[in-house]
């Protein structure tokens, strides 16, 4: 009889993980409402000057406007099953948002096949970097 086969080996409850990160906008309803369609997840009730999306992992990306000054543009990455990347794809294409294969937007309207899965970058409204992938990246 061969041993039963455990579920992923959870973290140790002192594990660090991340809870939520800032999003700097020109517009938070913008920005949040243009990032939660493209996932196909709902903006959040503002909190104070956030306006959140829950990526549904206990992570929100929560959005602050900042006028005062430009955005500086960060990177924003996103692991998503099969048919959510499609969709994804699909709802980028409508909204008439240009896809890259890689992180230079060298090679517009392509999707990359990094480690078996497939993956796409595109940027927001703000421009911040943002990528979908169905495969996270192999780490040493």
């Amino acid at each position: 009889m061969s041993p039963r086969r455990s579920r992923a080996p959870q973290p140790p409850a002192t594990a660090v993980r991340l809870d939520h990160t800032a999003v700097y906008a020109t517009g938070r309803a913008r920005s949040a409402g243009f990032v939660a369609a493209v996932l196909g997840l709902e903006v959040g009730a503002p909190f104070g000057p956030f306006l959140p999306v829950d990526l549904g992992n206990g992570v929100t990306l929560d959005h602050r406007e900042k006028r005062d000054e430009p955005i500086q543009p960060q990177h924003y990455a996103f692991p998503v099953p099969e048919t959510a990347f499609d969709a994804a794809i699909s709802r980028l294409e409508a909204a008439g948002v240009t896809c890259y294969a890689d992180p230079r937007h060298t090679e517009p309207g392509r999707i990359n096949r990094l480690f078996g899965g497939r993956g796409a970058y595109f940027d927001d409204p703000d421009g911040h970097h943002m990528e979908i992938m169905t495969r996270p990246y192999a780490r040493p």
